[in-house]
């Protein structure tokens, strides 16, 4: 009893194991190479799937999602021959699981080559400037020729990127020195342009200044002006409604004198020719009045003068020159 339980068991175990090679489950968005006796058959898509055991096997799963690669640095060398380092990463797709098994040994060390091998082409025909700014134009050029080389491996690359450019430390030193520079001058430039916009600025400020100041002044000007034509209009036709007669105006005459002869610096004095003619009439009107006539020389020498003054009680001889002339006022010195 005890051989034939041992086959028992020997076939249920074959039997368990058959089940397991049978069944393959396949996971989303993955896919499987089935090869019967080394010869491809078919491709297991995702889901439960059914192979005969013993006789097909799975050759190799492929992962159909969208992969991400970066790849080591790489020495490339400019049109200007200078070395630069350049990192690159690589979004790449497996579209055809097949293609991807038996087209290429490893199709990822084969995007690696063929992106290096294609970077220094690219680079080859640019000067460092322009390696530094283009990355776009690279990219372009790179994901062109990648997609081209590996539509018949079944993998479609989707995109490429630079991840980093780096050129040697002397450049490096050498283009901060540059920019530092730049970056002085412009800073050296904006200030000039500031300095230049503020003394235009103040300087249409004080002339906007002046001529305000101007302006107010001349109508400050023509307003006093008018207000001193006003008054001597109004003094004047004052005076017209008031109608005054001979006798006023020698008052007001006689008035004016004192002023005239203010100040001690005062040595010579001009007295108007039409003072005579005030100083006859108010002197008639004073002879009217108490029988004297001031004394004033109204004409004739110096003796005419003093009978004048004795007439009224008082005067002074060569005091007043009715023609307008010069008349030099004399002062007595102290008596002690």
């Amino acid at each position: 009893m005890q051989p034939i339980i041992i086959v028992l068991i020997i076939l249920v175990v074959l039997v368990f194991i058959a089940l397991i090679k049978t069944i393959q489950v396949i996971p989303q968005a993955s896919a499987a190479i089935v090869e019967r006796f080394g010869r491809y058959t078919r491709t297991l898509n995702a889901g439960l799937n059914i192979v005969v055991p013993f006789i097909d096997s799975i050759r190799n799963r492929i992962d159909l999602r969208e992969q991400v690669v970066p790849f080591p640095p790489q020495p490339v060398i400019t049109q200007d021959n200078l070395v630069v380092n350049i990192d690159t990463v690589i979004y790449y797709q497996v579209t055809d699981a097949r293609a991807a098994t038996y087209e290429v040994a490893s199709y990822i060390q084969a995007i690696e080559q063929l992106t290096v091998t294609t970077l220094r082409n690219i680079i080859g025909g640019m000067d460092l400037e322009r390696t530094l700014t283009s990355r776009e134009e690279i990219n372009a050029a790179l994901r062109g020729v990648l997609d081209e080389a590996t539509g018949k491996w079944g993998i479609r690359v989707n995109r490429v990127e630079l991840k980093a450019i780096e050129p040697p430390t002397s450049i490096q030193d050498s283009m901060e020195k540059q920019m530092r520079a730049d970056r002085d001058k412009r800073a050296a430039i904006l200030t000039a342009e500031g300095i230049r916009q503020s003394q235009i600025l103040t300087a249409e400020g004080e002339k906007q200044s002046a001529i305000l100041r101007a302006e107010g002044e001349s109508k400050a000007a023509a307003l006093r002006a008018e207000g001193e034509a006003q008054a001597v209009r109004t003094v004047f036709e004052a005076i017209h409604a008031g109608d005054p007669d001979q006798k006023l105006l020698s008052y007001q005459y006689l008035q004016m004198l004192p002023k005239i002869a203010e100040g001690d610096a005062n040595k010579l004095w001009i007295v108007p020719s039409e003072i005579g003619d005030a100083l006859k009439g108010l002197s008639g009107a004073f002879g009217n009045l108490g029988g004297g006539a001031p004394g004033f020389n109204t004409g004739g020498n110096g003796s005419d003068g003093g009978s004048a003054g004795d007439g009224g009680n008082g005067g002074g001889a060569g005091v007043v020159n009715p023609r307008g002339s010069a008349v030099e006022r004399r002062e007595e010195p102290p008596v002690y």
